[in-house]
């Protein structure tokens, strides 16, 4: 798919560039998102997502509005179950900052669990598909979003560890994840609407066949072994997977929205930036999923 060119009755003609790192990546320029996508489009990029994993379209300026529909392009929206206690944050377009209520860069952020290592929503029963994130206030650097590629990570496994977590099962919480990133606990309706959930630790793709690796900070805990056990070895496999050679490190720039696929990857927002000076500002979207195999 390297430089490939798409005909679209677009103004623009819109270009799918090389492969952005080994891990994946592939940058999408001059297509306008605003508007409805051409059937030829819509299939480059899902072919490009199926390929490559992250789709970085560059140049965008989206409204909340226009990020709504361009995401119901590709599937059913989820809600966020944080919509409970701070439904000002969270809508089906809810944003990702750095910024206080009064509208000033902070470090002392209410919730931190994006700068630690997860896949979204895995403590639904049925998890996330796809996320959309869209830049649409920057710090000067920094401020970046790593991927990582759950199955280079699973196939760079010895053949032991491959035999060992076969067949385990790992539960998925939001209470878990959030008592890590020292969170307020979930309230009782929260729990009730997203109680906790077991997937397997090792999932097939339902598109590529690939074996992935299905961890991350919103696992609490690996059924039936002992709890310290199934902690060493969720922290050995997560230290596995997010080796550098398994990691793109996408470095923001205004007006770029970023497509992934929660089947295959885990990410986490890097601090990398002055964040009591500026301000980072990001609109969210996801897609929902099918329940893992």
């Amino acid at each position: 798919m390297t430089g490939t060119v798409l005909a679209t009755a677009s103004v623009h003609t819109p270009s799918i560039g090389a492969r952005l790192s080994p891990a994946g990546g592939v940058a999408i320029t001059g297509a306008d998102l605003s508007r409805p996508l051409p059937a030829d489009l819509r299939d480059a990029i899902l072919a490009a997502f199926r390929e490559h994993h992250v789709v970085v379209f560059r140049d965008q300026d989206l409204s909340k509005e226009e990020q709504l529909a361009f995401t119901l392009q590709f599937g059913e929206i989820e809600e966020h179950v944080g919509r409970h206690s701070a439904a000002g944050r969270y809508g089906l377009v809810h944003t990702v900052t750095n910024v206080d209520e009064d509208g000033r860069p902070t470090t002392k952020l209410s919730a931190v669990g994006n700068y630690h290592w997860h896949t979204d929503k895995s403590y639904h029963a049925v998890p996330s598909l796809m996320t959309l994130l869209h830049a649409k206030e920057l710090p000067p650097e920094g401020g970046d979003t790593q991927f990582a590629n759950m199955a280079m990570a699973y196939e760079a496994l010895p053949e032991d560890m491959k035999q060992q977590i076969a067949g385990l099962r790992v539960v998925h919480s939001w209470a878990a994840s959030r008592r890590r990133a020292g969170a307020p606990p979930p309230s009782d309706i929260e729990m009730r609407e997203r109680p906790p959930v077991d997937h397997p630790i090792v999932r097939t793709h339902p598109e590529t066949g690939a074996k992935t690796l299905y961890i991350g900070n919103h696992a609490s805990h690996i059924s039936g072994i002992p709890e310290t056990e199934g902690d060493a070895l969720l922290s050995d496999l997560l230290e596995h997977a997010t080796q550098p050679q398994f990691v793109y490190t996408h470095h923001w720039c205004g007006g770029d929205l970023v497509m992934w696929d929660n089947r295959c990857l885990l990410h986490r927002a890097l601090a990398n930036y002055e964040m009591a000076k500026y301000r980072r500002i990001l609109h969210r979207t996801v897609v929902t999923g099918t329940v893992p195999f």
